[in-house]
């Protein structure tokens, strides 16, 4: 079998965010892993505009070259981890945005959320969940949740717990195993 091809996917543009440490230690954790590729794809350079195709994405025929462009990049993948912070309960609008643009590149592969905030990002997580499955992404249910209070120090400078290694290695094995099954549907 050839090796799974599987996006980092960082939801966060804001100047200052703490979501590229976040994205890094995803993307060093998964370095050691023999059964899939990782590779950060950071929305910070694809500069997306708010949706602008006359057509929805599901009819697959995409009018602008920066849909195409993006568009032909998710079809790279097998799998995706988006990594997001909570912005009002919910995903950062860019990550919603970069995430509509595409509709048959998304469907039946798998994904897995590592996310951070208050609350360690949870409820943006649901709402991912949400929006996964109307994309016909089967999503594992091992996820990461990281506390700004408890993981980052002065909410700012990312310093994980050691116990969050066990939990990545159990996204990992969870999502490179459903991204391997997925993979039969998609080609």
């Amino acid at each position: 079998m050839t090796t799974l091809k599987i996006a980092v996917i960082l939801g966060s543009t804001r100047p200052g965010r703490n979501g590229k440490a976040v994205a890094d230690w995803v993307i060093d954790r998964a370095g050691a892993r023999i059964g899939a590729e990782y590779e950060l794809v950071d929305l910070a350079d694809w500069p997306l505009p708010h949706m602008d195709e006359p057509l929805p994405p599901s009819m697959g025929q995409y009018q602008r070259d920066h849909t195409k462009a993006w568009a032909a990049k998710i079809a790279e993948f097998d799998g995706y981890v988006f990594v997001t912070p909570e912005y009002n309960h919910s995903i950062p609008g860019v990550l919603k945005n970069a995430i509509d643009f595409a509709y048959a590149e998304w469907n039946n592969k798998a994904a897995a959320f590592v996310s951070y905030g208050t609350v360690g990002g949870v409820r943006a997580v649901e709402h991912l969940r949400t929006i996964a499955s109307a994309l016909q992404l089967a999503h594992v249910n091992q996820q990461l949740s990281f506390s700004l209070f408890s993981d980052f120090e002065n909410l700012a400078i990312f310093k994980p717990a050691e116990r969050h290694d066990a939990s990545a290695t159990k996204l990992f094995d969870q999502l490179e195993a459903w991204t391997a099954a997925m993979k039969t549907l998609h080609g």
